[in-house]
């Protein structure tokens, strides 16, 4: 039986791969996807990171949560003018963030660390193996503050810099906003939904969101939450997706649509 939606807008980058999940959603249930952040990075130009008054040759080590910091960590070293030593230290949430750095950096492994497991406390266990270091975490305008907490606990010496900005990514005059269902993925796109459409009026539309701070933003702003995840029996938002529609194509069929 045919679904109630139609149009489904995920409010991230288009997968790279043809092999994504979304794609296969798509085509088992007959759903029209669009890829449209609704939220996007800027740098912060060498004049804005001065007034933070932060020396990056002053630090040891360099904590990468994530590609984007990498990218903008180097470029930024590049607009200063600043020759990264061969002896500073990288520690890297995940190894795929670890192997991103090879576009910038000799990979050595006395110089690169990362956690296996991708978690923010097997990361600082690593740190404290090395107490001794200096650390500068690249942060966007908007971070979560765990890796900070754990770090303060195990008296780790660090400062963050932020070296990006999440801005809302507008929607043009021409562009149009006809989705059945959207998806977020942090509450920074909630502020640019509403930013975008002041007057936004949810009726049918489903709302699905990844990430308890997400889930808090769309209900703070007076909205419906109609898929979450991660659950134990969604832990992805593919997987939450799929159970959905699942539930909905089985309705359909019990009720003869």
């Amino acid at each position: 039986m045919p679904l109630k939606i139609r149009r489904l807008l995920v409010s991230q980058p288009k997968p790279e791969s043809e092999k994504s999940p979304y794609f296969d959603i798509a085509e088992k249930y007959g759903v029209e996807v669009d890829f449209r952040p609704f939220i996007k990075v800027e740098p912060l130009s060498a004049k804005e990171f001065r007034q933070q008054r932060i020396s990056i040759l002053d630090y040891s080590a360099v904590i990468f949560t994530a590609r984007t910091a990498i990218d903008h960590f180097f470029h930024l070293c590049g607009e200063l003018r600043i020759a990264i030593p061969e002896t500073m230290k990288y520690f890297c949430m995940t190894e795929a963030i670890a192997v991103y750095l090879q576009k910038y950096t000799i990979y050595r492994k006395r110089k690169i660390f990362f956690s296996q497991s991708g978690k923010t406390g097997d990361l600082v266990t690593i740190i404290g193996k090395h107490a001794k270091e200096t650390y500068l975490a690249p942060v966007s305008d908007i971070h979560k503050d765990d890796l900070f907490t754990l770090l303060e606990a195990k008296k780790i010496n660090y400062a963050k810099a932020v070296m990006f900005r999440t801005v809302s990514n507008d929607f043009t005059d021409g562009e149009k906003f006809d989705y059945d269902m959207l998806l977020f993925f942090s509450p920074s796109g909630i502020t640019s939904l509403l930013k975008n459409f002041p007057n936004f009026e949810q009726g049918d539309i489903r709302i699905g969101c990844f990430g308890q701070t997400t889930a808090k933003a769309v209900k703070d702003a007076g909205l419906r939450l109609d898929v979450e995840a991660p659950t134990p029996e969604a832990p992805a938002m593919t997987a939450a997706l799929e159970l959905y529609f699942r539930k909905e194509q089985a309705n359909g069929k019990k009720n003869g649509r």
